[in-house]
């Protein structure tokens, strides 16, 4: 059910967001189709943070859905643009579902490891037409799409061990906010490249770093993006 709840989940964020666009709505009615697609995933496909393991075992009781659903939401709008980007953008995304297929085998998670697959394969097959073609640009409809994806594979593998938030922050919001940050100091595709290179620094150190020393750098990154948010030049969520 969960495959089912995912595909809803996109198809009521697409149309939102094309119809927000169509008629020049408020961005809040895009809100509101984040909203309902992440209340399908938990509702219909069942996922949701019940508890988190930190050595102690912590019941979330009735902080389950709202905490789950602010995850998915929070998570969707990493790679929030309301901007036409370039697409090698999506080198971003694609580094973090890879770092999820990966993860996921090692786990034994085949709903992460099939999603992540076929979703790394959708954007490097949008990547090789845009190189080759040239006419393909990034959206607000594109990014949030991907962005719900990864929200909802980090909630499953979450239900594992809260540790594997490491891969969203570390793999996507920090490159991308870095992205921000120089976008305007050097040419656009040096910019993607730190980035993206910055991606994969953080994918690979996730697979060498214990996880107590992750799970430190999971709360002192996660204050300094909270921190961030004050400034709409850095804002993504």
């Amino acid at each position: 059910m969960l495959y089912l709840a995912l595909f809803i989940g996109i198809v009521s964020i697409v149309i939102t967001d094309k119809l927000t666009q169509a008629f020049k709505l408020s961005s809040i009615w895009g809100g509101l189709g984040q909203i309902f697609a992440s209340l399908v995933v938990i509702m219909v496909g069942n996922l949701e943070v019940s508890h988190i393991n930190l050595g102690n075992h912590i019941e979330l009781g009735y902080l389950t859905i709202p905490l789950t659903l602010l995850f998915l939401v929070g998570f969707t709008n990493v790679m929030n643009t309301e901007k036409v980007q370039n697409p090698s953008i999506l080198l971003l995304p694609f580094v973090s579902l890879v770092c999820f297929s990966i993860l996921a085998f090692f786990m034994g998670h085949s709903f992460v490891l099939i999603t992540g697959i076929c979703a790394s394969l959708t954007i490097m097959f949008i990547l090789l037409y845009g190189y080759f073609s040239g006419k393909v640009f990034i959206g607000r409809t594109l990014t949030t799409s991907i962005g719900f994806i990864i929200a909802v594979l980090s909630i499953s593998l979450i239900k594992t061990s809260i540790v594997t938030i490491y891969i969203p922050i570390f793999t996507l919001a920090l490159p991308f906010t870095l992205y921000y940050l120089i976008q305007n100091k050097i040419t656009s595709v040096q910019s993607i490249t730190v980035s993206s290179l910055t991606a994969i620094l953080f994918g690979v150190l996730m697979f060498i770093i214990p996880s107590n020393i992750i799970w430190y750098l999971v709360v002192g990154l996660t204050i300094i993006l909270v921190i961030t948010q004050s400034s709409r030049k850095y804002r993504f969520i």
